[in-house]
């Protein structure tokens, strides 16, 4: 174990401001759970599993909270930037805690990429002629400058992004709510779209199976909370208190979604004219409710790419403080933020910008698929690192003040179920690739890893 005390990493000359709110937070939490796979995305899940899909999100949804609640519960303890990477070198060694930040912060550049791309195709609904590599650049330029700001100027732009979401999602359940109890059969028939058409299972319980894999990509990001320990104001109570709120949340926005849509309308019909969300809008009579949706959804785009170069360079200061990253990236502005973690994390996305100007409307698929597997891999770095927190903190007789649930079987659990994840991804042709490459990935990183200590006593 490597001994690294809290007092050690924060003993830098500089330390960040705690300036995120229990309001950033909650709604930190809540937006990075929800992003534009459930606007657009959802129709292709649920013509995989039929109104099952419910469950999926259910079952996906109940595997994030115990994860999450594992990493809050060293959050808690050990509030410090960089998190996850931070516990795995402190607690279970050198290259895991390289490669837990190292793998998060490739995997949050290349989602930062996709987003970026995703804003361009959504800016270019409105400015057909626009090419797409400018929108790129003017988000990419806009976010930069928020996040140099102060870290609460990230968090108040950051809450205001997710509140739009979330109440686009809240206006569409109860819009959907409406037209289902104004459907002139009683209850519980005007539900009945859930079973008349195939039974709940239709395509049977292995495509139910199958669609627990896009469902869990849509849960990436949720872990940011943990990131947020290191600038939250009292994190004692704000971080168990977003936490907490997470999984009723995704019980609300996700699965109470799904059972709304397939309750309107037969599961095989669900987004086949248009995004579901717009189909709901139409029905009620809503002009322009496809400008609506581009709208909320352009929004989630740029809401996670804001919140991907936060983290990126959060994470990158937490690598430097760690000896696992240069020491100029744990370099603070006047305004106490991460500058240079910052200026690299933008910088590097500049990538997409020039991709799109070569490749207009080509790479989105590209980046996405790249993301699959790296975020399983950070699932289970975290679910590892906390059995070997716990297990060091056990052996102390020391109690932490925020316990995770059902340690540790969950953790046995949740690793079974991300192993279950990638065999799954291997039977589908658009992500086998992902699981095929990540050894090579892997070896990737202990290459870095080697290099980077190769002076090091």
């Amino acid at each position: 174990m490597i001994k690294i005390s809290t007092t050690q990493i924060n003993s830098s000359k500089e330390e960040m401001n705690r300036g995120l709110k229990n309001r950033h937070l909650q709604m930190i939490a809540l937006g990075t759970a929800v992003g534009t796979g459930l606007f657009y995305g959802s129709a292709s899940t649920i013509a995989l599993a039929g109104p099952a899909t419910a469950l999926s999100y259910l079952v996906g949804g109940i595997i994030i909270f115990l994860i999450v609640r594992m990493l809050g519960e060293m959050s808690v303890e050990e509030p410090v930037s960089g998190s996850f990477s931070y516990y795995a070198t402190k607690y279970w060694g050198k290259f895991p805690g390289f490669l837990a930040g190292w793998n998060y912060w490739f995997l949050y550049i290349f989602v930062s990429m996709a987003e970026l791309t995703a804003v361009s195709i959504y800016v270019s609904y409105w400015f057909p002629d626009l090419p797409q590599w400018i929108s790129a650049l003017i988000c990419l330029i806009v976010i930069t400058l928020i996040n140099l700001i102060t870290v609460s100027v990230y968090g108040e732009v950051e809450f205001w992004m997710a509140l739009i979401k979330i109440s686009a999602i809240i206006f569409m359940i109860v819009l959907g709510l409406y037209l289902i109890f104004n459907d002139p059969r009683p209850f519980p028939d005007n539900f009945s779209n859930l079973w008349i058409n195939g039974g709940f299972f239709p395509n049977g319980l292995w495509s139910t199976m199958l669609s627990i894999v896009p469902v869990m990509f849509s849960f990436g990001g949720i872990e940011l909370i943990g990131i947020t320990a290191g600038e939250a104001q009292n994190p004692e109570k704000t971080i168990p208190k977003a936490i907490h709120q997470v999984i009723y949340r995704i019980l609300i926005f996700y699965v109470g979604t799904m059972l709304v849509l397939m309750s309107l309308w037969s599961w095989k019909e669900v987004g086949t004219e248009a995004s579901p969300f717009v189909q709901i809008f139409d029905n009620v009579g809503i002009p322009a409710a496809a400008n609506i949706l581009n709208f909320v959804v352009l929004t989630a785009a740029a809401s996670v790419y804001n919140s991907a170069i936060y983290s990126n360079s959060r994470m990158l200061y937490g690598l430097a403080e760690s000896s696992n990253a240069p020491k100029f990236l744990s370099k603070l502005s006047s305004r106490k933020v991460p500058v240079n973690g910052i200026l690299i994390s933008s910088g590097i996305t500049l990538i997409v910008v020039a991709l799109n100007f070569f490749f207009p409307g080509k790479i989105f698929m590209y980046l996405m698929s790249i993301v699959t597997g790296a975020v399983v891999l950070s699932w289970a770095l975290i679910v590892v690192t906390h059995l070997k927190f716990r297990s060091h903190y056990d052996s102390i007789g020391r109690v932490t003040k925020f316990r995770s649930l059902f340690y540790p079987i969950a953790n046995y659990i949740c690793l079974a179920f991300l192993i279950g994840i990638l065999i799954l991804m291997t039977t589908i042709d658009e992500m086998r690739l992902a699981v095929m490459l990540m050894p090579v990935w892997l070896a990737i990183i202990f290459a870095g890893y080697k290099y980077t200590n190769r002076n090091k006593k």
